[in-house]
């Protein structure tokens, strides 16, 4: 099942060049936004996405980022189905 194979490592499950092209962008910008520079927003252009599509994937990546920090500064604990 593809959900499990990119549970299980994203970067080997059978994801489209263009796919993988998105997440990288979105774990880069997760784990080192200071690091963003406008060849990250090439490497998308060149994969095809438009630059309405890379604001909803800088938007969407964000939203995230946001909500798991308001919710880890709360004190919220996992769901009981997040198994580590």
């Amino acid at each position: 099942m593809l959900a499990d194979a990119v549970e299980t490592d994203w970067k080997s499950a059978p994801l489209s060049d263009r796919r993988k092209t998105m997440l990288l962008y979105a774990v880069k910008l997760t784990l080192t936004p200071g690091d963003m520079t406008l060849s990250d927003i090439n490497g998308l252009r060149d994969a095809g996405f438009a630059d309405r599509d890379i604001l909803d994937i800088v938007e969407v990546t964000a939203y995230y980022a946001y909500a798991n920090r308001i919710a880890d500064g709360l004190g919220v604990p996992d769901e009981d189905w997040i198994v580590d």
